[in-house]
């Protein structure tokens, strides 16, 4: 073997172990992005969630589905007649087995205030219009929520239309519920 084939053999012998190098460091980055990259607890998180929302979603649907051609009435409890915070009272003691205040301004002070509501939260509003000034609504789901309108009675509006946007307080979350 001459100095040439010596030097060529040399650099062969280094090039392939610099692909070596390489594929070996390559396919340790690959392994660590898939151990790591793809084991979160928030599949199995957001599954609970999926679950317990529907379930919520099903019954706020039920409770709009009794009380729908409920007129507003301020002071009223009952399907003849029903204020935003009764509502919202009747729906926590009978569908949820939880019981409420009667007023908009003592459900304000419950649970803890959130940024982003979901199903079965409280929305709150400022308007002025009853003693407190509040409003009440459940929230449903894509800015959708149940509520008694002093006009149309009980029906379900949505956040992102100007005079809730206006309006618009904050949410929270009854714990437990």
């Amino acid at each position: 073997m001459t100095k040439k084939d010596n030097r060529l053999l040399g650099t062969l012998l280094s090039n392939c172990i610099n692909v070596k190098k390489r594929f070996l460091i390559t396919t340790l980055i690959f392994s660590l992005f898939v151990l790591f990259g793809c084991s979160t607890s928030q599949g199995q998180v957001s599954t609970k969630n999926i679950k317990s929302d529907s379930a919520m979603l099903a019954k706020i649907e039920s409770h709009y589905k009794k009380w729908q051609n409920t007129p507003y009435r301020y002071g009223g409890t009952t399907l003849a007649g029903s204020d935003c915070s009764a509502l919202v009272m009747n729906f926590f003691k009978n569908r949820l087995s939880k019981p409420l205040p009667r007023s908009a301004a003592e459900q304000a002070q419950l649970g803890v205030k959130v940024n982003t509501p979901k199903a079965g939260d409280l929305v709150f509003f400022k308007t002025g219009r009853s003693r407190s000034g509040l409003h009440v609504g459940i929230y449903y789901a894509d800015g959708k929520f149940l509520h008694a309108s002093t006009s149309k009675g009980v029906i379900y509006s949505n956040l992102n239309e100007d005079y809730w946007k206006k309006h618009y307080w904050m949410a929270r979350r009854i714990t437990g519920s």
